[in-house]
């Protein structure tokens, strides 16, 4: 199925960034948020985004304008009943998420494909809020958006040979590699090996082992890694790490994923890294 017109849930950071990187490759976008209000920071994140890309000589000045022209913003579900393909970018809440779905049900047309950027909540749960679960997949793309190259696709329990083909399709039209998971296990791909790597280091730096820069290091040096753990999780977030690694616990009880409690106290004491200029290291 080729897919012109895409609709995306939620116009925060990882929501904005997926519209504006396919609309900057000629698809026809619909981007919804709650409430004018949160509509109108998205769209203006967008905005500001494409600036950026414009200043920076990423853009021309008839892509920049012609990426705009095709994002349209919404506050009404309604509006997606035309979409080939809606993904869901909203908050990492099941049951937000479920209800999304099921709403959906009665809007789009019967050939839509659903997809869910969830980096952690199990498709196939997701999935079982509509009557067609084998529409829905996992189309996890990672942040900033238009700059990271990756999609994680996530195949749910019910999840069609032609909802997965259409959703391939669409990470060669966005000039995205895509890897698979095609089972629908806790943390996917990347944040099953990503989560208990980052555990493991805070671990570590609790028990003395070495300090988070040599950590850092190593890693950088030792394993030709761009960035170390403590670095990572800073400009990842420190709540999303806890959230990720909570829910990858919840639904596997693996210990591997029991975030230890120097994480929890930087969570609580409002550390979450980068975005909040303190974290493992002092941004401020």
């Amino acid at each position: 199925m080729d897919i012109s017109a895409v609709g995306v849930i939620g116009c925060g950071l990882m929501g904005a960034g997926i519209a504006e990187v396919c609309a900057r490759k000629g698809l026809d976008v619909v981007v919804r948020e709650i409430n004018q209000e949160a509509l109108h920071a998205g769209l203006g994140r967008v905005r500001r985004s494409l600036d950026k890309g414009l200043e920076r000589g990423k853009l021309s000045a008839e892509e920049h304008a012609s990426a705009l022209d095709r994002i349209r913003g919404t506050t009404e579900l309604a509006d997606f009943s035309d979409r080939d393909l809606v993904i869901e970018a909203a908050v990492e809440n099941l049951a937000i998420k479920q209800s999304i779905f099921a709403e959906l049900d009665d809007i789009v047309s019967d050939h839509a494909v659903l997809g869910t950027n969830t980096s952690s909540i199990s498709i196939t749960k997701i999935a079982s809020a509509t009557a067609h679960p084998e529409r829905v997949i996992g189309t996890h793309f990672f942040n900033p958006v238009p700059v990271m190259p990756l999609i994680e696709l996530v195949r749910g329990l019910a999840t069609s040979d032609e909802t997965f083909a259409a959703a391939r399709g669409l990470g060669a039209v966005l000039d995205k590699q895509v890897v698979v998971s095609v089972k629908d296990a806790p943390g996917f791909i990347v944040n099953r090996l990503f989560i208990p790597y980052g555990l493991d280091a805070i671990r570590a730096l609790e028990e003395g082992v070495a300090t988070m820069e040599d950590f850092d290091t190593a890693m950088k040096l030792g394993m030709a890694h761009p960035m170390g753990p403590f670095t990572l999780m800073d400009f990842v977030g420190l709540d999303t790490v806890l959230f990720i690694a909570d829910a990858m616990y919840e639904e596997s009880k693996d210990t591997r994923y029991a975030a230890p409690p120097r994480l929890r106290q930087m969570v609580a004491a409002g550390w979450h890294g980068r975005k909040s200029g303190r974290g493992f290291y002092d941004y401020s």
